[in-house]
């Protein structure tokens, strides 16, 4: 989401992963397992979690941009929605999927999973949202603007015109 960086009003969370930062995907900052356990220990995280082997932290300072009024994005688990809900005052989620056919060639694309890591990935049972929780289906399926266009009536629904 990437293009929504260029609204001085949301905020992009780039998190902490415990894999090489050149990894690429996504602008994350790369640490190794002891410099995650000293961040978590220093209490550097608003939330963190494990997946895939590797661990996983949205840094504190996203408190400091909702306290300015920003509107913060964060891809999170969805193990952790729940947690993220009962921590954050506002907390809406937006679920951004493909179609299986571009999923499939988008985590190929990505390069960090062979066939069968991606063929387990999309054997995946759906997940079901927390009844609680405020979720908005974004299927990504056209264009990057049009998918930029789906989140941001999403987020402000009475100032985008779909």
């Amino acid at each position: 989401m990437a293009a929504l960086a260029s609204d001085p009003n949301i905020v992009l969370a780039r998190r902490i992963i415990t894999r090489p930062s050149d990894a690429g995907g996504e602008d994350f900052e790369g640490v190794s397992e002891t410099a995650f356990d000293l961040l978590q220990q220093a209490g550097a995280f608003a939330l963190n979690w494990p997946a895939h082997g590797l661990r996983y932290a949205i840094p504190r300072s996203v408190d400091d941009e909702i306290a300015a009024g920003r509107d913060v994005l964060a891809n999170i688990s969805r193990a952790k929605l729940q947690e993220a809900a009962d921590r954050f005052a506002k907390f809406e989620v937006i679920s951004l999927t493909a179609p299986r056919a571009a999923l499939a060639a988008r985590l190929a694309d990505r390069g960090r999973e062979d066939a069968d890591d991606i063929a387990r990935r999309l054997q995946r049972p759906a997940f079901t949202f927390p009844p609680e929780l405020t979720v908005h289906d974004v299927v990504n399926d056209s264009t990057l603007a049009d998918c930029v266009q789906a989140v941001r009536a999403c987020l402000y629904p009475d100032s985008v015109a779909r």
